[in-house]
């Protein structure tokens, strides 16, 4: 039977700006977190908990293997380190320190990877992945959300 109702879908803010500030509201309740970068903290929202608590993070500059073994390293000495980059630099680049530093000694490492899937606009094809979902997921004991 046909409605009259009608639903206006009102959007959100981006989950990526959404990590940005569940990541400083987590920080402000336990002084362990820490993030790491790899230079894209503007697109990632982590910049909010950069400004915040500059001490507590770390620029890798554009090297997601080395941002995966920097957290790896924090984790393996207490601390709760989210790692984030765009999903398809963070998994595809950091696939052999993800799986070697941080899956098989099983650390506390959070990989934040925003910008996933195939159509997240302007940037463009070199930015977008399908497979980071799959290779996440072949790795003993990560959890993919």
């Amino acid at each position: 039977m046909p409605t009259t109702e009608s639903y206006e879908l009102k959007p959100g803010m981006a989950t990526r700006e959404a990590f940005g500030h569940a990541l400083l509201e987590l920080g402000r309740q336990d002084s362990r977190i820490v993030a790491v970068d790899a230079d894209l903290s503007k697109s990632t929202f982590a910049h909010l908990f950069a400004k915040e608590f500059p001490e507590r993070f770390f620029s890798c500059g554009i090297a997601e293997a080395n941002m995966v073994g920097v957290a790896a390293g924090l984790a393996s000495s207490g601390k709760i380190p989210f790692a984030a980059s765009f999903a398809s630099f963070a998994v595809n680049k950091g696939f052999e320190q993800m799986r070697v530093v941080a899956a098989y000694p099983h650390v506390n490492v959070k990989i934040v990877g925003t910008h996933c899937g195939i159509s997240i606009g302007e940037d463009g094809p070199s930015q977008m992945a399908v497979e980071d979902i799959g290779l996440a997921c072949s790795l003993p004991g990560f959890v993919v959300l």
